[in-house]
């Protein structure tokens, strides 16, 4: 499994065209890809804040999720709206969450370089502690 919290301030006035982009990613990650576990938006009690939970089978199908076609599609337009973004992997808490531990995987035999890019830029960042 691969979770992640991303925690998104968006420039001021730039509110509704974050979430028609959000909207598009929310509806083409559910429509076109079957690794997906959970992809939600937030708005968080800060104006402008919003959060992402996305959670796949395991980090390739994050990667998936990221060079697939709607998501570079819907992406491209992020640059322009988003002051900040900070992404949090996180792990679910035993026996108080209903996902699997998120894991690192070796970069995909067949990766283009779109795939590439995500692995060497978003690896999974899984915490020593998560074990303990």
């Amino acid at each position: 499994m691969a979770t992640i919290l991303a925690h998104i301030q968006v420039k001021p006035g730039s509110e509704k065209k974050f979430e028609e982009i959000a909207r598009a990613l929310y509806d083409g990650t559910h429509k076109h890809e079957k690794n997906v576990k959970r992809y939600e938006y937030w708005k968080g009690a800060t104006p402008g804040l919003y959060y992402t939970l996305l959670s796949f089978d395991d980090y390739h199908g994050f990667l998936e999720h990221q060079s697939s076609d709607h998501h570079e599609t819907a992406a491209a337009g992020l640059g322009d709206v988003i002051q900040d973004l900070r992404l949090e992997w996180v792990n679910p808490l035993d026996g108080a969450a209903p996902l699997s531990q998120t894991a690192m995987q070796d970069l995909p035999e067949n990766a283009n370089e779109i795939v590439k890019r995500y692995f060497e830029t978003m690896p999974a960042e899984v915490q020593d502690w998560w074990a303990a």
